[in-house]
């Protein structure tokens, strides 16, 4: 949950991940809204898992809700996931008020992936999530060297 401690809706997603990323933006942490990215959050939530027995309970959400919104904007950029707010029966089965609808319509809790990683551990990598999700938007293809001299000539 944000600071704050009130549910968040999927017109503010954008807004908390990037806020995430300003906060943690002196630490030098490469995220940068890539897939590649995702391992860092993977090795972020090691290092949390670590330090569990000494972490303030509310502060640990914080930064769980932070990374859970930046894995989602990840799928939003990257997949062509769309946040959504989630109907009654979609928090009941994901614990969130909010998540993310692929291309191909299947809702999917990033929010609630953070805290299976933390949880559960490195089974239960973000990169891989992302990797092996199905739904996502097919990634452009980069214009090949004959296509581009051919859009030059025009």
């Amino acid at each position: 949950m944000p600071e704050g401690g009130k549910p968040a809706a999927a017109a503010e997603m954008r807004k908390h991940a990037d806020g995430f990323v300003a906060r943690v933006a002196s630490s030098r942490l490469p995220l940068d809204y890539t897939v590649a990215s995702l391992r860092v959050v993977d090795f972020l939530i090691d290092g949390l898992r670590k330090g569990r027995a000494n972490a303030d309970p509310a502060r640990l959400d914080v930064v769980l809700f932070g990374l859970g919104a930046y894995v989602g904007e990840v799928l939003a950029r990257r997949a062509g996931a769309v946040w959504v707010d989630l109907d009654e029966a979609q928090r009941a089965y994901f614990g969130q008020w909010v998540g993310v609808r692929m291309p191909d319509g299947r809702v999917w809790s990033p929010l609630g992936k953070v805290v299976n990683r933390y949880e559960v551990g490195a089974e239960e990598s973000l990169q891989t999530f992302y990797l092996t999700l199905p739904g996502r938007a097919a990634a452009p293809r980069p214009a090949t060297e004959r296509e581009s001299r051919a859009c030059a000539a025009r």
